[in-house]
């Protein structure tokens, strides 16, 4: 198949309310003002351990650092939370590796309050109908479904004036578990407020791992 086009960034210009929007931190590894939603959230848990907080609701002073593999590696690294935080912290060698691991939990965990909100369909024909009718905001392609389903689908959403974004970082067990469905390859996540909150943490994931499988872009 043709190479899929790059993922579509998340739109960040659109926070999900105004104080959010409102909203700058400054990055602990920088040093530059960003909008909350360009950046991780940590705390410092109750033994001194620093831990990811994606939802911001956590108690105590927020440490914040660019949603990116290799500045919560290099915070981590360099003591920069204990030195943000004016303590003595520690921070495990993995710390960016949990962040990935729980920011594709909050995406998995959303899908499925999608389907039950009525924002989200799932199966070649229904995503096909969405991706004509303009309505499919992001095409969630199961990372191990066969290759012609996706070229077909990909096609379709290529002929659009704007192209749904693509997302292929889950399995079809992983998708199908979230969804409550059995061989879950193809879905779309319909264009509307839900799916401008999902495409946040799409955005935060890019930083940690690509979106789309390497071998993707090796199909013929």
């Amino acid at each position: 198949m043709s190479e899929p086009a790059p993922e579509r960034p998340a739109d960040t210009s659109r926070p999900a309310t105004l104080a959010q929007a409102e909203r700058e931190r400054r990055d602990i590894v920088s040093g530059e003002v960003m909008e909350e939603p360009r950046l991780i959230r940590f705390v410092a848990g109750p033994d001194g351990v620093v831990v990811p907080d994606l939802a911001r609701k956590l108690p105590g002073r927020g440490l914040w650092v660019a949603a990116d593999r290799e500045s919560v590696a290099a915070a981590a690294k360099k003591g920069l939370f204990s030195r943000a935080a004016k303590a003595k912290l520690s921070a495990p060698p993995d710390l960016a590796g949990q962040v990935e691991m729980l920011l594709k939990r909050r995406l998995l965990a959303a899908v499925g309050l999608a389907r039950r909100g009525g924002d989200l369909t799932s199966g070649f024909e229904k995503v096909s109908a969405a991706i004509v009718s303009g309505k499919a905001a992001w095409l969630i392609e199961a990372s191990d479904g066969a290759a012609d389903g996706r070229r077909k689908i990909w096609a379709q959403a290529r002929k659009q004036p704007r192209p749904p974004g693509l997302v292929g970082v889950f399995t079809a067990s992983e998708l199908g578990l979230a969804l409550g469905l059995e061989n879950v390859i193809h879905t779309a996540f319909l264009a509307g407020r839900a799916a401008d909150h999902w495409a946040l943490d799409v955005q935060r994931l890019s930083g940690f791992c690509p979106l789309l499988p390497e071998s993707w872009r090796e199909e013929p």
